[in-house]
């Protein structure tokens, strides 16, 4: 009986282990699978990345910050951040109350205010409005004098209609 006992649990035992190795293999062959999957998810996001930082690159073509001829002509005034600081001086041209004097159209459902701002070159910035249901597009000319004092003057704009 006592031999019959240690073979009943070495079958046991051996089932047992039997039931580990099938069990961990699959693990281990599920884990693989996973990082197999997580390693192609992290070659696709870095690809993803790439393409949105050449995109970036190419939208930032057009701005202040990255054209040094454009940042030449303003080398005579002493500011840390010029776009925002033309930016900032623009959007104080938005009236408390009315429309912005620079927006040559007259609110229909509110007053027209500047909302964003481009500031393209040492002479160029391009402005959205809006009266909160129609708004627009603004090409505003700049100069920026010696004073720090800053004179817009709208060059040509645009206003979509409910239809485009």
């Amino acid at each position: 009986m006592k031999k019959s006992l240690f073979l009943y649990l070495f079958v046991f035992a051996a089932l047992i282990a039997l039931y580990l190795f099938v069990s961990s293999g699959k693990l281990a062959n599920a884990s693989n699978q996973r990082i197999g999957d997580l390693m192609e998810e992290v070659e696709t996001l870095k690809e993803s990345l790439q393409a949105s930082e050449i995109k970036n690159l190419e939208m930032q073509y057009f701005s202040l910050e990255n054209n040094d001829d454009a940042l030449a002509y303003m080398e005579d005034v002493d500011l840390e951040n010029p776009s925002q600081y033309i930016a900032d001086k623009l959007l104080e041209t938005n009236e408390p109350k009315g429309d912005n004097p620079l927006v040559p159209y007259a609110g229909m459902e509110g007053n027209f205010k500047i909302n964003k701002i481009k500031v393209l070159n040492h002479k160029w910035i391009l402005a959205d409005f809006s009266d909160g249901k129609f708004w627009g597009e603004l090409l505003i000319q700049y100069e920026l004098k010696q004073d720090l004092g800053v004179d817009f003057t709208t060059l040509d704009h645009l206003l979509y209609t409910k239809g485009q």
